[in-house]
């Protein structure tokens, strides 16, 4: 076998074998022994390339080889990788074929309504799954039309929703969490820190641009292999979240539920928190859904069957 095969030219192995039968050689015999005159050259290659030492010795051939074979092994991986892109080539260009236009792995969209819209876009072609890490559920500025995307649920697309617990301080949240929860585009409730992300079937994902600065925008990012990577996170942090029906009662909660145990009436018990008995009402309305309670007393026994009471 030549070492050839393993990266040497024709001159730098011819040398690398007069080395090995004769130790430090006069360089001017060596020259004259292999008709070489770019020896001096070829020397200074191999020594470069850690097979001959400072004295002009040749390291040991055992040792020559798996040097040599583990860098043709180093260039080997370097090759498959610069070869994988090719995948990432493929789908760049798919994505130019369907929709006309330039397409990049990593983009930068302007704002939020043009990041809606692609992500509309994108469902509509292909409906699969969706998941959307967000600070709350509700955000009054949205916009994202939630008909379109309500269609796509009733039509089969997957969804899941991971949303920050800090959000259930504010009282409107929670029910529309359990709406689009009973849709189709499943809740669940995370104390991690996040940030915004959106994937569309596992292919392309949606983050900000700039977290301090809302508005910049998003990056469209299609590499594969940063998008799996994201989707793992989604799916750990999903793992790990909390239902909407294993939520900690508030403190309102709380309270509601311990005086309707207390008090044989609505006014009294709507006394005793000094709210309004329409207001008391409303609370244990809330509770008895958040229970899937048909009647108080039920509500009363799912309750005490969770430790609330």
């Amino acid at each position: 076998m030549s070492l050839n095969n393993l990266g040497l030219s024709a001159g730098q192995e011819r040398l690398y074998r007069y080395l090995l039968r004769n130790p430090r050689p006069d360089l001017g015999t060596a020259r004259a022994d292999l008709a070489m005159p770019e020896l001096p050259v070829v020397l200074a290659e191999l020594r470069e390339a850690g097979l001959v030492d400072d004295t002009l010795t040749a390291i040991p051939p055992a040792v020559a080889v798996d040097l040599l074979v583990r860098r043709r092994l180093d260039q080997t991986r370097r090759q498959l990788t610069e070869l994988s892109l090719a995948w990432d080539v493929l789908t760049e260009l798919s994505e130019e074929h369907r929709s006309g236009r330039p397409v990049q792995m990593v983009e930068h969209v302007p704002d939020g309504p043009a990041v809606t819209r692609r992500l509309r876009a994108l469902m509509a072609d292909d409906p699969g799954e969706f998941m959307h890490l967000k600070i709350r559920p509700r955000n009054d500025n949205s916009h994202f039309d939630n008909k379109p995307f309500a269609r796509l649920l009733a039509g089969g697309l997957r969804s899941r929703t991971l949303f920050s617990a800090d959000a259930l301080t504010d009282p409107h949240q929670e029910p529309y969490a359990r709406y689009w929860h009973g849709l189709g585009d499943l809740h669940r409730v995370t104390t991690e820190p996040i940030r915004h992300l959106a994937i569309v079937n596992r292919s392309v994902a949606f983050v900000q641009a700039d977290p301090a600065q809302p508005n910049a925008g998003g990056l469209q990012i299609r590499q594969p292999g940063l998008v799996a990577m994201l989707a793992d996170v989604f799916d750990g942090m999903w793992a790990r979240a909390r239902d909407l029906d294993d939520l900690p009662l508030s403190p309102l909660e709380q309270q509601v539920l311990r005086v309707l145990a207390e008090h044989s009436t609505d006014e009294t018990a709507a006394r005793a928190l000094n709210i309004s008995v329409r207001k008391f009402r409303a609370h244990v309305a809330d509770l008895m859904a958040r229970l899937g309670a048909a009647t108080r007393f039920q509500a009363a026994l799912r309750a005490k069957e969770r430790g609330w009471l």
